[in-house]
């Protein structure tokens, strides 16, 4: 007999479609997507992007998924936690055969509102947040104490299972009280099956694709891919870079966003040379980038619960520099292995990873990517398919 599960998002999104899919593939489950907005199934403006969006990449096929009316005014995903009021989820919970809920996250009234009562319908519930323990030190004492008492008072004792996307978010869940019992390993993935026919497809297509793209055939290449925001802190990298004063490197910026008019400024008050800024580039696009990259950096801050850029940078075995605040670094990097971890917001530490980065011979470039391209492959939505038929 199969499995039911009830997932709850926010909204359709490129890294979880084809994970529902997945699960609605498989013989083990019964599948329904409960989404709280359609934000992001058409072209919308998206603020930290700085521009239009339309996704090239199906969202809602291969799986059974419905609407939810979102009943607060001029709402929406970026309206903060009032933003989405669907009532509609009681009316599923009512009608629904029992069922494992799946809610990601508790940022909006409409997941905290399953998340507490959806036990009284005879569901069992189930949570899969992102938060890092590593991020807890941002908040003040009083915070702490704070969200001490809803988590380990109030919502978590609501909840029967927690699904961990990585070790520092099963231990943000182990702090507030969580039983080892209650936890179940889902790792945060992206499609790998996509990304990894697309490494297959372009790895020996280096220089030509470096030609088509208007990259230089005989640098090192460093990339870094997402929203130019203060989050990701793209000008710690550009800083970095500038210092560097190396003819043999060249950095890419794949994205756009807010903060791109500062780095254009400082590339030319400070005549930094060999870096590019792409702009935004499309999810059937962006493999292209990755496979001409020799490096992949991210050096984000609190707010970066994982980084999923780094899930595809590894699909095209590529090694590594994160600063310790973005959420995967504890458990993508295997230090001297496949990359570095610096300290966030270190300019001399990620200046020194760089360097580290361009004394290697390409062949221990490459073996570090190949280290990088076994790990990934623990984190899949097959991964997650074995774990959820196991253990729920």
């Amino acid at each position: 007999m199969k499995k039911r599960l009830i997932f709850l998002y926010s909204h359709p999104i490129q890294y979880f479609a084809p994970l529902s899919r997945k699960l609605a593939q498989s013989d083990q489950f019964e599948v329904l997507v409960c989404y709280c907005s359609d934000h992001g199934v058409q072209a919308y403006k998206d603020e930290e992007f700085n521009q239009t969006v339309q996704w090239d990449i199906p969202l809602l096929q291969g799986y059974t998924s419905i609407f939810l009316k979102n009943y607060k005014r001029n709402g929406g995903i970026s309206k903060g936690f009032f933003g989405l009021m669907n009532w509609g989820i009681l009316k599923v919970l009512r009608q629904q055969p029992k069922s494992y809920i799946i809610v990601h996250g508790w940022g909006y009234l409409t997941q905290l509102l399953t998340l507490v009562v959806g036990r009284t319908y005879g569901h069992r519930v189930c949570l899969r947040g992102e938060s890092p323990l590593s991020h807890e030190a941002q908040y003040s004492e009083k915070q702490r104490r704070r969200r001490k008492r809803f988590f380990q008072h109030f919502l978590f004792p609501r909840i029967q299972k927690f699904l961990y996307i990585g070790s520092q978010n099963k231990a943000f869940y182990k702090k507030y009280g969580v039983r080892e019992e209650q936890l179940i390993f889902a790792p945060y993935s992206i499609d790998n099956e996509r990304f990894g026919a697309a490494y297959e497809k372009y790895k020996a297509q280096k220089e030509q694709l470096r030609t088509v793209l208007d990259l230089p055939l005989d640098r090192r290449i460093f990339l870094f891919s997402g929203k130019f925001i203060d989050k990701k802190r793209p000008m710690d990298l550009l800083r970095a870079f500038a210092q560097l004063q190396n003819k043999k490197a060249h950095l890419v910026f794949v994205g756009d966003g807010p903060l791109r008019p500062e780095m254009e400024d400082f590339i030319q008050k400070k005549e930094v040379k060999n870096v590019t800024l792409t702009g935004f580039i499309n999810q059937s696009i962006i493999p292209q980038y990755y496979a001409v990259a020799d490096i992949f950096v991210m050096c984000s801050q609190e707010g970066e619960t994982w980084g999923l850029s780094t899930n595809e940078a590894m699909n095209f075995a590529l090694p590594l520099v994160l600063s310790d605040l973005t959420g995967s670094s504890s458990d993508l990097v295997n230090e001297g292995k496949n990359g570095f971890v610096f300290e966030t917001g270190n300019l001399a530490a990620l200046k020194a990873k760089l360097a580290q980065m361009l004394v290697l011979s390409d062949d221990e470039l490459k073996a570090m990517g190949t280290v990088s391209k076994k790990m990934i492959e623990n984190y899949s939505y097959e991964v997650i398919v074995r774990q959820l038929a196991e253990h729920l």
